[in-house]
């Protein structure tokens, strides 16, 4: 029992050196590569290291070769294979720029239409949670569709278009979370604001009927707690929003609260169906 357990030990102990020794045969290599001054081989190993896995490897030698090979045949795909060594390590930002980098300087590039998507994909990648600024996310949009209008016939088409309607479904969100943080917090005067911008730049918004209701409630909240030179015209605002809303939902889940806010509304104004206010 006690040969075994040594035999055992011994076993492990020889799988970690031979593992140890590739490890440091494998660096050895690599070092002797990044000094050596054969670019082909080098850029050569380059591919290889991507090919592979190797991300970091690979963007280090073709991060060398960028300069080396400006100005001949090869320098558009190192620049690619650059891009793709960044996108490889989740660095969607670095990746971004060298895919438009490439785009730029080698616009006819058997790469430039993938690149071209890539450079939005980037974006879509790097594009933050709702509740943050969105610049990103519009980026994104503006990227994929030029992609869409200069490669109409691309295989990527769907997918773009796709990604431009998740994309739009978030900066839709952050505008009704935007008005409707003012209404929870109270601000009906800048909730107002809010609202009818969200609604103004997201007119099928998916959450429209929800953000009429919190603007015709902001503008009969505001209105009665107003001081007395600026009531009646911020009523009368109250007032149209409510026939606004009822025209556009008549069945709405809430039509009963509504209606509650135009009883109020219309009495304080002294208005009946019919008149003028």
């Amino acid at each position: 029992m006690y040969i075994c357990a040594m035999l055992m030990k011994m076993r492990n102990f020889a799988t970690i050196a031979f593992v140890f020794l590739l490890l440091f045969s494998s660096c050895n290599d690599y070092n002797k590569i990044v000094k050596s001054t054969d670019y082909e081989f080098k850029y050569k190993k380059a591919i290889e290291y991507y090919e592979g896995g190797e991300f970091v490897r690979s963007s280090t030698l073709l991060k060398e070769l960028i300069n080396i090979v400006r100005g001949t045949s090869r320098a558009d795909k190192v620049y690619y294979y650059y891009a793709k060594s960044q996108f490889g390590m989740n660095d969607y930002m670095m990746a971004g720029h060298y895919f438009k980098s490439l785009i730029k300087e080698f616009p006819r590039s058997e790469f430039a239409e993938e690149s071209q998507f890539m450079v939005g994909y980037c974006f879509y990648l790097d594009s933050p949670g709702a509740r943050l600024d969105q610049q990103v996310t519009q980026n994104a949009i503006d990227a994929l569709q030029l992609f869409i209008n200069l490669y109409p016939k691309s295989t990527r088409g769907d997918e773009a278009n796709r990604l431009i309607i998740e994309l739009r479904d978030k900066l839709v969100y952050k505008s009704y979370l935007s008005g409707k943080l003012y209404y929870d917090l109270n601000n009906y005067k800048a909730a107002v604001v809010a609202l009818t911008s969200s609604l103004k730049d997201f007119p099928d918004s998916k959450y429209r009927e929800e953000l009429m209701y919190m603007l015709l409630k902001a503008k009969y909240l505001l209105a009665i707690r107003s001081v007395e030179e600026k009531k009646r015209e911020r009523l009368s605002s109250a007032l149209d929003e409510y026939y606004t809303f009822v025209d556009e939902y008549p069945e709405s889940k809430y039509r009963k609260e509504v209606e509650k806010y135009y009883a109020t509304t219309a009495k304080l104004l002294n208005y009946k169906p019919g008149s003028n206010i």
